[in-house]
């Protein structure tokens, strides 16, 4: 098939730029500067964290931590609020014991790890002078905690363990606050021999006496 040389041909397609800001943040960056934050609360505390010190960890210019958080608050409230909608697995063995002897388990080890140790004690204390931090950190240690016991509670009840009427707010304290208490008030670095089913038999029965 020949072509006119005078009729008008097609322009090629000019090539889309790739769009700009957020949408192109990459997300292998971003959790290298999560991790960073971590390791970088954990080795200097908040007050003494900087994003060049971030910026450092992670291997990235300040400007790709700016981009992604407008300032050190900014990132350790997100980084913060995020351990909450993370959650921990649902125990589900098939008794009331078991499912808190499992959920200590799982608690136990997370909060005696040697980054989380030292890190929730710093921003416990940063909270006491900061509101936002504040609400981030219960929102944090808190709700994802219970949220958890919750279901712990209502496989309880459904099994005929525990009264369907039981006071929620009461029995999730009684099962978060001792575990908590040694671990992050204490910061007792080894819990003694049988603890954590001492533990869970001592607020099963707690929880039935309500």
């Amino acid at each position: 098939m020949t072509t006119n040389a005078d009729e008008p041909q097609p322009q090629p397609r000019p090539r889309r730029r790739a769009p700009a800001g957020a949408a192109v943040l990459r997300e292998d960056v971003t959790e290298a500067i999560r991790a960073a934050v971590f390791e970088e609360l954990a080795a200097v505390g908040y007050a003494r964290m900087s994003i060049e010190g971030i910026a450092r960890r992670a291997g990235v210019g300040k400007t790709a931590v700016y981009r992604r958080w407008r300032s050190k608050l900014h990132l350790v409230l997100d980084i913060v609020s995020a351990l909450a909608v993370q959650g921990l697995p649902a125990p589900d063995t098939g008794s009331l014991e078991g499912d808190l002897r499992l959920l200590y388990e799982v608690t136990s080890r997370a909060l005696r790890h040697p980054v989380a140790s030292q890190i929730i004690p710093d921003l416990q204390a940063e909270a006491a002078r900061n509101p936002d931090i504040a609400e981030a950190m219960q929102k944090a240690l808190r709700e994802g905690q219970d949220g958890v016991a919750s279901r712990i509670l209502a496989a309880a009840a459904e099994r005929g363990e525990l009264s369907a009427a039981v006071d929620t707010d009461l029995a999730l304290d009684l099962i978060s606050g001792p575990l908590y208490w040694r671990s992050v008030v204490i910061r007792s670095p080894k819990l003694p021999k049988g603890y954590l089913g001492a533990l869970a038999r001592a607020t099963a029965e707690g929880l039935k006496a309500l």
